[in-house]
């Protein structure tokens, strides 16, 4: 069983990354890398709801500051320096977000020009399309958390920037899909395919973004995503979901969750969500059929397998939300009956988080990737503000 201290193991877990990537006390080169940080962000805001301790809310507020400094920013061995919007110092600040943010890998991107080495692009800086969407989830939520309407109005620049980026159109300008990673500044594509759910991500993020941007402000025409939403949803027509990957049948998970509390029950929409969950039933079922759980934990990687707790941890909140619905998503027959079987499944969340939780303190694999080993670990342990989209949040002022 998860033990009943999971506040003070995640608490402990988000400490110690605090200290050792140079937020708190914060360093003159902070290791900010933006997947992490997304769900850092959420850990700490959601340790604070917990909590009531004031150092948690003030982790995720810096941690957001610290991530637009740096990641908003040339890398220091760039020869370019400043905003990678391109916009002066002051103008920077009040909209980090306007260029993208960096991936925060370490070694600098790929010059133009330069052959692809395929072992090298892993380390290579530029930005990612579904780090992004990332960030724009835990910004929505430090919107709701804090009642501050700045950061999903940053959310929804952050969309528009994404989307501008990295949207491939056809000679005639018809959007035909996504890159998979962009230069820093967004002027050329570094791995030209397409992520396989990178339109699905960005279509219910996307979504999240104007839900709360709508839900903090009132200055709701200031930006909108309504054109990239159409664009995106047309992307993910017809689309086979399927994957065998923990970390991808987590994230499709996550989707449905987020999914079921932002779209309206449209026969489309229902159809979306019945696909997604027959994908993430096929995908676990094949998973498991591999019996990589029983591998010996060197052999495994953590955060993967996380990654598919998180995913797991969502299921209750999926299924209240279903049989709280009266029309299209709670009447579909095949809709109810892949979620039942998806629940058969849900205490393998546990499981997961069970079998990891000895091993976040000893040296081994674990340390090979402490930083989003600790943070997933947390993240698995205190699920609910990283599932939410804004109902979580109680204001943390």
């Amino acid at each position: 069983m998860i033990p009943d201290d999971v506040c003070a193991i995640a608490a402990q877990l988000m400490s110690r990354y605090a200290t050792r990537t140079g937020l708190s006390p914060a360093a003159l080169r902070p290791q900010r890398y933006l997947w992490t940080d997304a769900f850092a962000v959420c850990n700490f805001f959601e340790l604070f709801v917990r909590t009531g301790d004031q150092t948690h809310r003030r982790y995720a507020v810096e941690l957001i500051d610290q991530v637009h400094q740096v990641l908003g920013r040339y890398r220091n061995d760039d020869t370019r320096s400043g905003w990678i919007n391109g916009l002066d110092d002051k103008t920077g600040r009040h909209r980090p977000t306007a260029g993208g943010l960096r991936i925060g890998k370490p070694l600098r991107e790929r010059k133009a020009g330069e052959p692809l080495d395929e072992r090298l692009e892993w380390d290579r800086d530029g930005q990612y399309f579904h780090y992004l969407t990332k960030w724009i989830h835990a910004l929505c939520q430090a919107g709701f958390a804090t009642g501050n309407a700045g950061y999903a109005r940053w959310a929804v620049e952050l969309g528009e920037a994404a989307f501008a980026g990295f949207i491939r159109r056809s000679g005639s300008g018809q959007a035909i899909g996504l890159y998979w990673k962009m230069s820093t500044d967004l002027s050329r594509p570094l791995v030209p395919a397409m992520g396989m759910h990178d339109a699905l991500d960005g279509f219910i993020t996307f979504q999240e973004a104007q839900h709360a941007v709508a839900a903090t402000s009132a200055d709701v025409g200031a930006n909108d995503l309504s054109a990239a939403i159409e664009s995106l949803s047309a992307l993910c027509q017809r689309r086979n979901w399927m994957t065998d990957d923990p970390l991808g049948i987590g994230g499709l998970l996550f989707d449905a969750c987020r999914l079921i509390r932002l779209i309206n029950e449209e026969p489309t929409d229902v159809d979306l969500l019945e696909s997604l969950l027959a994908a993430c039933l096929e995908g676990l079922m094949t998973f498991l059929a591999g019996r990589s759980l029983n591998l010996p934990m060197s052999h495994r990687l953590a955060f993967r397998e996380l990654g598919l707790a998180i995913g797991l941890r969502g299921l209750p909140m999926l299924a209240d939300a279903i049989a709280k619905t009266s029309t299209g998503f709670g009447r579909r027959s095949a809709l109810r009956q892949v979620l039942d079987q998806l629940l058969k499944y849900a205490s393998l969340g546990k499981e997961i988080v069970n079998a990891w939780l000895p091993h976040a303190q000893r040296q081994g694999s674990w340390q090979a990737h402490q930083d989003i080993n600790d943070v997933m670990l947390a993240t698995a342990l205190i699920p609910d503000m990283f599932l939410s989209v804004g109902e979580r949040s109680a204001r943390v002022s």
